[in-house]
């Protein structure tokens, strides 16, 4: 489905770009997500449990950097990963102002049991393009995300 705004060429190609970008990552978030609520794990949880177990221990303010959410949108998902037992904060002993985040045992262990199907599951998503299709979409998503 495309735009049915009636303006110049550039507007309605834009436009129509949009909508289908933004059709088709909802739609394979959708996808993936129905495993997320499997394993009782909202995207933003899932998230967090990768950073932590593929960037190591981190602060909030770096994790909402990384994925692209706001604050109190990570305050809120550490705390119920936290209530969860899947990740501790830990405060600094020397700056006493910087906590920061990692995961528990149970929390490594969680992700560790559940990254290789969602791999899988990505990849049998992702077998609509061939490998050139592949490597172009992640060219021109590079390009538009870091647009400034």
């Amino acid at each position: 489905m495309g735009t049915h705004y009636k303006g110049n060429k550039k507007e309605i190609r834009a436009l129509d770009a949009f909508i289908k970008l933004n059709r088709a990552s909802e739609s394979l978030n959708s996808r993936l997500s129905t495993q997320l609520n499997e394993w009782n794990l909202t995207v933003s949880q899932f998230g967090a449990l990768e950073a932590l177990y593929h960037l190591g221990p981190m602060n909030l303010s770096e994790l909402s950097q990384k994925l692209l959410k706001s604050g109190g949108n990570i305050t809120m998902v550490a705390d119920n990963l936290e209530k969860r037992g899947l990740l501790v904060r830990k405060r600094s002993k020397t700056d006493r102002r910087y906590v920061k985040v990692e995961l528990t045992y149970e929390g490594k262990n969680l992700i560790e049991s559940i990254f290789p199907e969602h791999v899988t599951n990505i990849v049998n998503e992702m077998i609509a393009l061939d490998p050139g299709e592949l490597e172009e979409l992640s060219r021109l998503c590079k390009k538009l995300g870091r647009k400034v």
